[in-house]
């Protein structure tokens, strides 16, 4: 296999938060890059959503690495609501 060499810019605070996060998953940056590489010719897709940057209401927490996708109820009563209707 040969082997081709790529330069890339990026933020130096970028680089080293990015550095910090990898270490502790036991990765350099070239493996986290090829990793990432395999992932984009297997799905011959970007491997993740790519969007606008969505507000989001402060008022309902982010749960867990769910991406924005479950929220807490400001009242925590309203499912509980839903729920007794539905049984009705």
């Amino acid at each position: 296999m040969a082997v081709s060499k790529i330069n890339i810019n990026t933020d130096s605070e970028l680089r080293t938060k990015v550095q910090s996060v990898l270490d502790d998953l036991g990765l350099d940056i070239s493996t986290a890059v090829n990793i990432y590489f395999k992932q984009i010719v297997y799905k011959e897709a970007i491997p993740f959503e790519i969007s606008k940057s969505k507000v989001i209401d402060l008022k309902q927490a982010k749960l867990g690495g769910w991406e924005g996708k479950i929220f807490m109820s400001p009242d925590f009563n309203e499912p509980m609501e839903e729920f007794k209707e539905y049984m009705e």
